[in-house]
């Protein structure tokens, strides 16, 4: 958008600014890809901007981020084919137009070589004009429970025997791995959820069948997350609560914050079961799309990791199963969806696309927020939550229209 930009000054003006939890007008102010303290611009450097930007009074929101997504536009995360022949930057390119600035590409339940050839495939990148930043991949299995596998290949779901050496013997180099998910109440899963830890990767508890002591020792060994709540687990039962008793439990550590993420496409989850939810633990909530390669895509079949998947009424199943199999929904919409089946208002809303998978990543110090000195990630959205403008770095990488916003540059 800008020619020449290092080193100069932006003034994002007339916009409503989502920081500290609250809605504000005010100027945002950019240099070098960073939000920058005007305090510092107006008393110290005493300088104007370089560009004027009028936002035409929309909200300007964090860049969302998104944990769990296993695809997008015909592209599938466990498909080495799909990714090799320029996939990646396919789906990339593609999650602008939904507000994502980073995303974790997720790879499901798959045999250990095709781990030892995708993982290596999917490098962290920084997001740019040519599409969202990558900050690790999510590897959703396949340490998970057969009777909760969902959409996943029973054959190939495996144990704990050895430990942590299984963990490395099916994925091979963890480097790209930013979250695991597994289900705690395997063997040796409580040793290896620690070891994951040690190693900076997030654990997340789904697919699983276990009950909510299993889950509150996992988390007391340092998992963090959980897999799309309420479904592939045990349902909620007032004897035993099972993980989705984590929201509530008074067993935790002191100041534990457990986070969730929640697939908000009218599908997945009742909007009953959304306000539960988000009313008992607001804090927690994480959008998750859970996406797959028919996401972008019309109606028919199509290969999903190792299995054959059906959309159709905007459901992805099985292929002659009634077994959800990730959805078809974007992020955008999940936003809105939560905003409308909860009241939660904008601020969470777009909060739990942005500030709390941040904060699940351990990146929230760089991303998900607008404070001073992190990336100028954001995006400009409508009254109605609709993304009218993705930035990266503070660069204009994606608009709905050509009149979306208008450029005023300084001239001395």
């Amino acid at each position: 958008m800008f020619s020449n930009a290092e080193g100069k000054l932006f003034q994002y003006r007339n916009c409503r600014i989502l920081k500290d939890h609250k809605i504000y007008t005010e100027d945002l102010w950019v240099r070098d890809g960073k939000i920058v303290n005007p305090e510092k611009i107006f008393f110290e450097e005493k300088i104007l901007a370089d560009y004027q930007i009028d936002c035409k009074n929309k909200i300007l929101a964090p860049g969302f981020i998104e944990t769990q997504i296993n695809g997008a536009f015909g592209v599938d995360f466990s498909q080495e084919e799909t990714i090799v022949n320029g996939g990646i930057g396919k789906v990339c390119k593609g999650l602008l137009e939904q507000g994502i600035t980073s995303f974790c590409p997720t790879v499901i339940t798959s045999p250990s070589l095709a781990y030892k050839k995708i993982l290596p495939l999917i490098k962290k990148t920084k997001g740019s004009k040519d599409g969202a930043g990558i900050i690790g991949v999510h590897v959703e299995g396949p340490f998970i429970s057969k009777e909760k596998k969902g959409a996943h290949k029973e054959e190939l779901i495996q144990t704990f025997d050895n430990g942590f050496k299984d963990v490395i013997d099916m994925y091979g180099d963890l480097s790209n791995i930013a979250i695991i998910t597994l289900a705690p109440e395997l063997h040796n899963s409580q040793q290896v959820i620690k070891e994951c830890v040690d190693r900076g990767i997030i654990v997340s508890l789904g697919h699983s069948m276990a009950n909510l002591t299993r889950g509150e020792e996992a988390i007391w060994n340092g998992a963090s997350y959980v897999t799309h709540l309420f479904n592939a687990m045990l349902p909620f039962h007032h004897r035993d609560p099972h993980l989705v008793g984590l929201l509530t439990s008074n067993k935790l550590p002191p100041d534990t914050q457990i986070y969730y993420g929640i697939i908000a496409d009218g599908i997945h989850t009742h909007p009953a079961a959304l306000r539960i939810a988000q009313r008992i633990n607001p804090k927690g909530l994480v959008l998750v799309t859970d996406a797959i390669q028919a996401m972008g895509l019309p109606e028919g079949k199509y290969k999903f990791g190792c299995q054959q998947i059906e959309i159709k009424d905007n459901r992805a199943t099985v292929a002659g199963t009634n077994t959800l199999c990730g959805s078809i929904v974007s992020m955008d919409r999940c936003v809105r969806q939560l905003a409308k089946s909860t009241e939660c208002g904008h601020v969470l809303a777009l909060e739990t696309a942005s500030l709390h998978p941040a904060k699940v990543l351990k990146i929230s110090n760089s991303k998900g927020t607008l404070d001073f000195d992190t990336d100028a990630d954001f995006i400009l959205l409508s009254e109605d939550l609709h993304v009218q403008a993705t930035f990266i770095a503070g660069e204009l990488v994606w608009q709905r229209s050509g009149d979306v916003i208008s450029v005023i540059s300084r001239t001395d």
